[in-house]
């Protein structure tokens, strides 16, 4: 269980290093769902 806890705590730390600020998490975000919304609409 620990090793688990680690592992959440390491891949947290990448993620917010490499965003840099919440405001950058937040940009990455959006251009997902866009995405996201982009593949689904050339899906139909």
């Amino acid at each position: 269980m620990t090793r688990l806890y680690g592992l959440f705590l390491m891949l947290g730390t990448i993620a917010l290093s490499a965003c840099n600020t919440v405001e950058g998490a937040g940009r990455d975000m959006t251009a997902a769902g866009v995405a996201i919304q982009q593949e689904a609409r050339s899906a139909r």
